[in-house]
C-alpha cells in the first residue's frame, strides 16, 4: 500500500490517500479547505490514475471533515466512520463557528464501522482498532501487511491527541495507546493526523506522555 500525505487548513491537518497497483484508493480524513486544496487533491488522483472506492475518517473533529461534502460529491463515495463519531459529525457547524472557520453541510455517513470490519480496497485490508480518548470514538487503521498504521488523532510524533476537547478522556486515550497500538511491532510506521511521521518504536523510547504514564503505571 502506497501513502500519499497533504496539509491541509489552518490548522493543519494530513490527510491521506491510500492506495496499490490495482489503483483502487481510499481517501481519509479529508481536510481540503478552500479551492486550492481540493484541487490538489484531486489533481493528484487523477494524475496517479487511481479510483476513489472508500471514504474513511478517524474521528470527526472539524479540521478533519472540512473536504467530506466534496469527496462524497466529487466520487460519489459515502462516509464510512466509527458510530460512537456520529455525535461529533453533528457538531462541525457549531466548530465551525467557535473556530472561525465555517464548514460546508455535512453529509449522513453511509455506513459504520467497527474493530469487527475490515476496510477492503484493491488488493489492501485495513485492521480497525478502537482508539477512544481523544475523541468518543476515534478509530485508527492497520495495514497489517506492510506494517503501516493511520492513526488520525491518537498518536503524534513525541505527543498525543489532546483531551480537554467534548468526549476526551487523557486516561482513556492513555489506556487506547497502550492497549492497542504500543502492542504493535516497534518497525510499524505511524501516519498522524498532525506532524510528521513516526514509529511505534521511537514513541514508545521517547515519546514523554508515554514513558510518564509507563512510569506511573510501573511498566
Amino acid at each position: 500500500m502506497e501513502v500519499k500525505s497533504f496539509t491541509f487548513n489552518p490548522f493543519e491537518e494530513n490527510t491521506y490517500v491510500l492506495y496499490d497497483e490495482t489503483a483502487e484508493c481510499a481517501i481519509v480524513d479529508p481536510g481540503c479547505y478552500d479551492r486550492a486544496e481540493k484541487t490538489q487533491l484531486k489533481e493528484f488522483i487523477q494524475s496517479h490514475h487511481l479510483k476513489p472506492v472508500r471514504l474513511i475518517n478517524t474521528h470527526c473533529h472539524i479540521d478533519h471533515v472540512f473536504g467530506i461534502p466534496f469527496v462524497c460529491e466529487e466520487y460519489g463515495l459515502k462516509l464510512e466512520i466509527h458510530k460512537g463519531e456520529l455525535i461529533v459529525l453533528k457538531f462541525t457547524d457549531q466548530a465551525g463557528m467557535m473556530f472561525g472557520t465555517p464548514a460546508e453541510p455535512m453529509p449522513e455517513p453511509g455506513g459504520f464501522l467497527d474493530e469487527v470490519d475490515i476496510v477492503k480496497f484493491g488488493n489492501t485490508e485495513l485492521e480497525i482498532l478502537f482508539t477512544p480518548g481523544h475523541s468518543p470514538a476515534s478509530i485508527c487503521f492497520y495495514e497489517k501487511a506492510n506494517k503501516q498504521l493511520i492513526s488520525g488523532d491518537v498518536l503524534f510524533r513525541d505527543s498525543i491527541g489532546r483531551t480537554d476537547l467534548p468526549g476526551g478522556d487523557y486516561e482513556t486515550l492513555m489506556k487506547s495507546i497502550f492497549n492497542k497500538l504500543l502492542v504493535l511491532d516497534d518497525n510499524v510506521k505511524v501516519y498522524p493526523g498532525h506532524m510528521d511521521t513516526t514509529t511505534i518504536g521511537e514513541e514508545r523510547r521517547k515519546n514523554p506522555f508515554i514513558l510518564e504514564w509507563a512510569g506511573r503505571a510501573g511498566r
